[in-house]
This record gives C-alpha cells, structure tokens and sequence, in this order.
C-alpha cells in the first residue's frame, strides 16, 4: 500500500512538472491570430495540371482558391493591394502546389481583381462570424454598381480639349519598384524574436536579418529586402526549412 501511495506522488509530480514546461514553451511560440497572408498567387491554368505543378483542378468560372492552411469551405477575402480591389472567395479541395505561393486562384478571380501575372501579389484574409454579413455587402455593391452601370447618361456636345491628355494619363501603366521582405513570424517576446533572427543568420547563412518592434508584445523578424523575384525565392527556400505555417512577402517601400 505504501508502495502504491509512492508511485502515485511521483506520477502527480510528473504531471505538474510537464505543464509547467509546455506553459514555458508555448508562451516562446510565435503569435497565432486569424489567418491573414500576404504573397503571390498561382493563377490556374490547365497547364499546371498537366504539368504536376498543381494536383486539383478549378473550374475557371468559380470563386474557389486553394490555400494549404485554410480548410476547405472556409470564406475568405481576397485583396489586390495594387488597385485595392477584393472579393469573397471559398477554398477549395486540399490541393498541393509549389510552396512559394501563399495560393492558387481561378481565371475568373484573376481577371475580376485585376491580377497581373508578372507580380501576382495579393493579402488573403480569413472570415468568421461576419461572413454572411461580407458576402451580403459584397453582393450590394455589385447591385449596385450594376445599377448605376446602366443608368442613362446625358450627351455632352462641348468638346473638352483635355480628352487626348486624359486618355494618354490612363493608359499609362504605373512602374511599380519590385521589392519585398520576408516575414518569418511575430513573437510575444524580443528575446526569443533575437534568438530567431540569431539563428536563420548562423544556420542559413542570411544576414540581412532584422527584428521589428511592432508593440510592446509583439516583435517581428524580418529577411530581406529583395529587388528580384529570383533573389527573393532563394532565401524563401533557405528558410523554408524552418518549417513556419505562415511565412509571408510584404511589399518593401
């Protein structure tokens, strides 16, 4: 009986002893939030299925994405910060596809957002409890604007001599600086943000590493900038290995 009573002091101090520990660990954690990821996309083709780039098909008509940390059925808005245009979109089947970009989106949401295939960056951010209330305002506002696309408009008879000028301004193309950072994570404590910025600099041999005070909880590290796609995906691959759910590209101003 004694024995018994031994074995369960030392089970009890076990167990108070491993939570103590997981609490010290997890408070070490980088910060978990809603799933927001800012990145470049895979516009579907039919050839990147054919090729085993992409291993799911998507219709080109529908508003359906495939985003790895995201389960499927789950709403989300999908934003070009370019020209500031969004739309609310589905994921689709689990689906594998190269690990640079943050997703992969159907013809239709490509040419409604206006995505261009040179720099195809865009912000997904994942909806909750409001998402009725988004797809509903979203779907207003199409109305709306379809309404109002319709409306007559009166004939103007005075030529306005700015025309040509106006019309050569909107054909302009604004050339935009390729340059972006990579975000490895947010972390509740400096320290530990130090230690990681530490270790990519040792391990990976990065050493344009730095670590942004954010706010007083919340310290993020930083890789880059870079001035090139092809300089941006070698240190994505580099860090990769650290095997980070949600490492993003922000754009570098």
């Amino acid at each position: 009986m004694k024995y018994n009573f031994i074995l369960i002091g030392i089970f009890l101090s076990l167990i108070s002893c491993t939570g103590i520990s997981n609490k010290k660990i997890s408070s070490n954690l980088p910060i978990l939030e809603k799933f927001n990821n800012s990145g470049f996309t895979l516009i579907y083709e039919n050839k990147l299925f054919q090729n085993k780039i992409i291993n799911k098909k998507i219709n080109e008509r529908d508003l359906i994405i495939f985003q790895k940390n995201l389960k499927k059925g789950t709403s989300v808005k999908i934003i070009n910060p370019f020209n500031g245009k969004t739309l609310i979109a589905k994921v689709g089947k689990n689906a594998s596809y190269p690990s640079f970009n943050n997703s992969v989106v159907s013809i239709r949401i490509a040419q409604e957002l206006e995505i261009e295939k040179k720099e195809p960056y865009i912000i997904i951010e994942e909806i909750r409890d409001n998402a009725l209330f988004i797809a509903k305002k979203s779907k207003t506002f199409e109305e709306e604007k379809t309404v109002a696309d319709k409306a007559p408009v009166d004939s103007i008879s005075v030529n306005d001599l700015n025309d040509n000028a106006n019309k050569e301004t909107k054909t302009k193309k604004i050339k935009r600086k390729f340059n972006y950072i990579i975000k490895i994570a947010d972390f509740y404590y400096e320290d530990t943000a130090l230690q990681m910025s530490k270790r990519i600099k040792k391990e990976l041999n990065i050493s344009n590493t730095s670590v942004n005070k954010i706010n007083d909880n919340r310290f993020r590290v930083l890789i880059g900038p870079y001035s090139s796609l092809k300089l941006l995906q070698k240190a994505y691959n580099s860090v990769e290995e650290l095997n980070f759910e949600n490492i993003e590209f922000i754009k570098y101003e």
